[in-house]
């Protein structure tokens, strides 16, 4: 009997509440995703999904992560010119830091007070829900790093 403290049981009772069908990509991906500590591209995600559950094609890999992110387990965010990153959804409407060296991305939290943390200039018959911010700059350690 697997323990409700595993990884996978937890992704996969994860997906029953968001009423998706239980698969091993989607909880391998799902597990891998809310294991991350960082922000991944679909590309990393196949291959640590991949050593969990065999081969898995970029495409099934895309249809995965479109799954989840439709379902709101996991969030998509795309920098310019950097491939689009996921992370565990939170619904916490946090920002992002970019290094503009390195790439590193770092959790920001909302810029003022609660979501969508931003009173844009719009007309009354707008519905603003969420911003969408990211800071751009140099981590600590590009910043120390000798110029080249």
């Amino acid at each position: 009997m697997t323990s409700a403290d595993e990884p996978m049981a937890l992704a996969a009772e994860q997906l029953r509440t968001a009423g998706m069908r239980v698969t091993a990509p989607r909880m391998a991906m799902l597990m891998v995703v809310s294991e991350s500590r960082s922000h991944l591209d679909a590309e990393t995600l196949r291959e640590r999904v991949q050593s969990i559950t065999g081969r898995l094609s970029l495409q099934a890999t895309y249809n995965v992560l479109r799954a989840l992110t439709d379902a709101g387990l996991v969030r998509c965010t795309q920098f310019p010119g950097h491939p689009a990153r996921y992370e565990t959804e939170r619904h916490d409407n946090h920002h992002h830091f970019v290094c503009r060296s390195c790439g590193a991305i770092r959790d920001v939290e909302c810029s003022v007070g609660a979501a969508p943390c931003m009173e844009p200039r719009l007309p009354k018959d707008y519905d603003t829900q969420e911003a969408a911010v990211t800071f751009w700059g140099m981590c600590p350690d590009c910043r120390a790093a000798p110029p080249t």
